[in-house]
């Protein structure tokens, strides 16, 4: 009997042992959540090149760049151009705390998961990747915005800008004989053509490489990010350039630009921003039409691969509509976009105006942007206020339900999304 009453005793004590600690343990404060943050990777027309007031960025080495000098490497992290005008900085995004830039000017694929500095061209900057991670630590990542394709291991939206605009210059004041003038051989001075701006080969390379440096970032998303939920926006490419110029700046004494020579009419367009045949325009549209596809394949794609992330595509190709440069008088002053910008040699002036110049001037102006692209680098770019627009696009792809948006300028200026 004793012996049963201690048997009873024991397996109540036991059974109160192991129920104590979970009844009377005291409940474990909740993890500090994280502050919100949206974040900007890419390109240039994500970082905010053309914007101005560009902060100093922090290279491979850890060490923040600040503006090292008009004839210092075009390598330098600075010329990034990050902006706080950029439209991640423009845009109304209830619930979103801090803002990271991680975008740089002349972004290439290769560049998200792969420091930049370890390509030919690429500036001094780490992966955007392993900058992202760095952004995870601190902040839960809500929101990313991201641009990229334009440039890519087949094309650079920078080779193909200079390309048309120097062939219209070399058309203005060069004879079609003079093709000495130019320094490093012959320039074409016949109009783009689609097949000089981006081939469906090179578009398909272009494609592949894009889809698998996002795929590296969705999949490193969903690694680091603090709740796993997430939204990316895939932006694609405005183009600075109408459709047709405006009436004014088809002909200057007497000549449009089939003509041989016709510096009047070169001069006026490069004043107004649009250095260009009118016959490259039609291709140049096209050329933005591609990366649009280009982009909106990718999230397609990626879409198919991430079922559970959610991904939206922002088609932006109609956001400046009525307001490029050279679309109406007054240009560039009442375009979104930067006019081209050359200096004469690393001076921190830009030559506004191409009026008086004769071809070895042209010659001189045109090899400064070559040899210091950062002296050029903001040509037909959005600039704040097109920035501002883009700001307005981005909110509305960030509250929409839908994964496929476009975001329309309308005549009086007013921007929607849909």
């Amino acid at each position: 009997m004793t012996v049963f009453r201690r048997s009873v005793l024991a397996a109540a004590l036991a059974l109160a042992t192991v129920a104590l600690p979970a009844a009377a343990a005291p409940a474990r404060p909740a993890a500090a959540a994280l502050p919100t943050a949206a974040v900007a990777l890419g390109d240039s027309f994500i970082s905010g090149e053309g914007a101005g007031a560009y902060t100093s960025v922090v290279d491979v080495n850890g060490v923040a760049q600040g503006f090292p000098g008009w004839s210092a490497a075009n390598a330098n992290a600075y010329f990034c151009h990050r902006s706080p005008n950029a439209s991640l900085f423009q845009a109304d995004l209830p619930g979103i705390s801090a803002r990271f830039n991680l975008a740089c000017s002349g972004g290439q694929p290769y560049d998200i998961a792969n420091a930049s500095s370890t390509r030919a061209t690429g500036r001094q900057v780490a992966a955007q990747l392993d900058q992202l991670r760095s952004v995870a630590r601190t902040h839960d990542i809500d929101l990313v915005l991201v641009g990229l394709g334009s440039n890519n291991s087949s094309f650079t939206f920078g080779s193909v800008a200079e390309k048309c605009a120097n062939r219209f210059i070399a058309d203005a004041w060069t004879g079609w004989w003079e093709f000495w003038a130019y320094l490093g051989g012959p320039v074409e001075q016949k109009p783009c053509t689609d097949a000089d701006l981006g081939t469906a080969a090179q578009f398909a390379a272009a494609t592949t490489e894009t889809t698998t440096a996002l795929r590296q970032l969705l999949a490193t998303l969903d690694e680091i990010d603090a709740d796993g939920q997430h939204r990316v926006v895939f932006q694609d490419y405005t183009n600075p350039l109408p459709y047709e110029l405006d009436q004014r700046y088809w002909t200057e004494d007497s000549r449009d630009d089939t003509r041989d020579k016709f510096r009047a009419l070169g001069a006026e367009r490069y004043a107004a921003g649009c250095p260009i045949h009118r016959a490259s325009l039609a291709p140049g549209h096209r050329f933005s039409q591609g990366l649009g596809t280009l982009v909106s394949s990718v999230r397609g794609t990626l879409a198919g691969e991430f079922p559970q992330d959610d991904l939206v595509y922002l088609n932006v190709q109609r956001a400046f509509d009525g307001a490029r440069l050279c679309e109406s008088t007054g240009s560039p002053g009442n375009a979104l976009a930067t006019p081209i910008r050359l200096m004469d040699g690393p001076t921190g002036t830009f030559v506004t105006s191409l009026s008086g110049y004769d071809k070895l001037d042209i010659q001189r102006i045109a090899n400064a942007c070559g040899t210091y692209f950062q002296t050029c680098q903001e040509s037909w770019h959005p600039n704040a206020a097109g920035h501002k627009v883009l700001g307005r696009c981005l909110a509305g792809a960030a509250a929409t339900g839908a994964r496929t948006v476009s975001c329309v300028r309308a005549p009086d200026g007013t921007v929607s999304v849909s």
